[in-house]
């Protein structure tokens, strides 16, 4: 299925509703009239986050309530148990961004780290729910779990809560067509799989890495006349398999452009210890280099494989932007700027 241009870039500052972001508990002063919050990573604020935020906000206009996300400045589980902490679908300011579409009042990011790895669930509902934000209502997951050794959960939300004035609501969590449960653990295995458009479901837009141009071999445009833009991506962050993708490419003025992009191991030349994000931009002519991009994955074209010859590799290539054209619904006489 074509897949539409994502929309252009916004930040927690540049929407039409201003959004409060907030560094630290210590930083925050409670809301007149209370808050109605909700708690958790929020790793790709997919389709699952986005329906407990609705519910959030609505239930915050009802009360009069001002509502308000609490997030962590990383994933939690780069502290608790680095060796296997996931890669994140989204680094903070994408976070950010997307908590702000989503209408969101403020979010208060809390860093994550030892001493806070180390506090009990009863603590942080004390100093951030009560003394940060004068919590009224609570909206999570009816699953959610937090604090020392997740020992926190909506039992214990609500017991509190009906101690120190707030209200809890455990909602359940959202389900995709399958009656599957919608979570950033579903979307990380799907784009490891190279199933961009299953993830995009249930991300609701295409999953989308930022980084910046680097040089490359030039090899791109000098053998091959398809120079390429190589985005270093930084560690940490969740990438689909390897393979070859139609994309949306961002620049850092908003324009979006159509694009074919390489993520892998370049078997035709030599075998790169890890995999390398090679775009290339159609209709395309311009410099690059040291440019922050965003990168938006919509289609998965086929998988890297070696060449024999430069002119076979060609060849496919080409077809790799003819199918790119097709993925995105273009024509060859058309593309968006």
């Amino acid at each position: 299925m074509p897949g539409p241009p994502p929309p252009r870039a916004t930040t927690s500052t540049g929407n039409l509703v201003p959004v409060e972001v907030v560094d630290g508990p210590e930083h925050c002063t409670a809301p007149a009239g209370g808050s109605a919050v909700t708690i958790g990573a929020y790793d790709g604020v997919h389709l699952g986050h986005r329906h407990l935020l609705a519910e959030l906000r609505r239930q915050a206009a009802a009360r009069h309530l001002t509502s308000v996300v609490v997030t962590f400045d990383r994933h939690p589980a780069t502290v608790v148990r680095p060796q296997s902490a996931p890669p994140i679908l989204t680094d903070r300011e994408q976070k950010l961004e997307l908590l702000a579409s989503a209408g969101i009042d403020r979010t208060l990011v809390v860093p994550f780290d030892e001493a806070r790895a180390k506090e009990t669930a009863e603590e942080f509902v004390l100093e951030v729910l009560v003394g940060a934000l004068g919590a009224r209502l609570v909206v999570v997951g009816e699953d959610f779990h937090f604090g020392h050794r997740r020992a926190g959960n909506v039992a214990l939300l609500a017991e509190m809560g009906s101690r120190h004035g707030f209200d809890v609501v455990g909602m359940a969590l959202e389900e995709d067509g399958s009656r599957q449960a919608v979570s950033s653990t579903r979307i990380r295995e799907l784009l490891a799989a190279c199933d961009v458009a299953g993830a995009a479901e249930l991300l609701g837009r295409p999953h989308q890495v930022r980084g910046v141009v680097v040089h490359g071999d030039g090899r791109g445009g000098s053998e091959l006349d398809f120079p390429t833009a190589n985005i270093a991506v930084p560690d940490g962050v969740a990438r689909p398999g390897e393979g070859i993708y139609a994309c949306w490419y961002e620049r850092p003025d908003g324009s979006v452009h159509p694009a074919a992009a390489s993520l892998g191991r370049n078997p035709t030349f030599h075998v790169a210890a890890e995999p390398v994000l090679e775009v290339f931009l159609l209709d395309f002519s311009g410099d690059l280099y040291g440019e922050p991009a965003r990168v938006s994955f919509v289609t998965h074209l086929r998988e890297e494989r070696h060449f024999d010859s430069i002119e076979a590799l060609v060849t496919q290539m080409n077809a790799d932007v003819a199918a790119t054209r097709a993925a995105l619904g273009l024509t060859a006489e058309r593309s968006p700027s």
